[in-house]
């Protein structure tokens, strides 16, 4: 599913580190080696069909390569 995240992520909560994200190669592999951590939070996104909710996201996200593969997980409120 797409989606677009509409102004900033909130409560923002480190879910994993390092070894303890069991899928530790997929971003090594895809974005490169880095101190990689898997974090979770609640943001207004836009669904492919217009509509506008509140969703709790989780991605992935290290120093120098930046947030990647952020997913919705689920929704709130």
């Amino acid at each position: 599913m797409r989606f677009k995240i509409l102004g900033a992520v909130n409560e923002i909560e480190k879910i994993a580190e390092g070894r303890g994200i069991r899928i530790l190669p997929y971003p090594n592999r895809t974005y490169g080696k880095g101190r990689w951590r898997k974090l979770k939070g609640v943001a207004t996104v836009e669904l492919e069909d217009g509509t506008i909710r509140a969703a709790e996201i989780h991605w992935y996200e290290a120093h120098g390569i930046g947030k990647r593969d952020f997913k919705i997980k689920g929704y709130v409120r």
